[in-house]
């Protein structure tokens, strides 16, 4: 058994479909939601010949909500190496801190925000719904200098380890933001 998938195993994640089709049809719902949430006028406004240069392979993560302890940290720590995430590329941040337009990264490295669990989610984007109407979308977090910092709202690490058959969903939503971020 390769490692990845001995942690996938561990995330309660054991059917496989083709990645090619389920990223494909990921990449498609998450640019439907983007196209959504932005008028046609903002989205052709800046010509791609003006995006960064030299980003990071896989750019920045950040995750809100509560640090995880016990089992829920070592599914989190699964999680970043399924991901294949370095150090430098995830930050824990705390949804109640103001966001601060100077934590950016200077390189123009792109970031994906995601939010464990519907308070952290509601915090940051401002939307009233609940997880289960938050999920699956393409969210933005709302704050002075961060318009356009997309944010996934997906399930508190401990939720999953309560209930093993919400992995599955949990991994759709690391595959969105996974997604979004390629495509960012």
């Amino acid at each position: 058994m390769s490692t990845n998938s001995a942690f996938l195993k561990e995330m309660g994640i054991t059917e496989w479909t083709s990645r090619d089709s389920l990223l494909e049809a990921t990449q498609t719902e998450a640019v439907k939601a983007v196209v959504t949430q932005h008028s046609l006028d903002e989205i052709t406004a800046t010509p791609l010949a003006t995006a960064p240069q030299e980003r990071s392979a896989s750019g920045i993560w950040w995750f809100f909500g509560n640090k995880p302890q016990g089992d829920a940290d070592t599914l989190f720590q699964n999680m970043i190496r399924v991901l294949g995430l370095t150090p430098q590329e995830w930050f824990w941040k705390n949804p109640a801190e103001k966001f601060n337009p100077d934590q950016l990264p200077q390189d123009g490295s792109p970031i994906v925000a995601l939010a464990f669990g519907g308070a952290a989610a509601q915090k940051l984007s401002g939307e009233r719904d609940g997880l289960p109407e938050l999920r699956e979308t393409v969210l933005a977090i709302n704050a002075d200098g961060a318009e356009d910092l997309p944010l996934i709202a997906t399930f508190e690490l401990n939720q999953l380890i309560a209930r093993p058959k919400d992995k599955a969903l949990f991994w759709q939503d690391l595959l969105l933001a996974k997604s979004v971020l390629q495509n960012t």
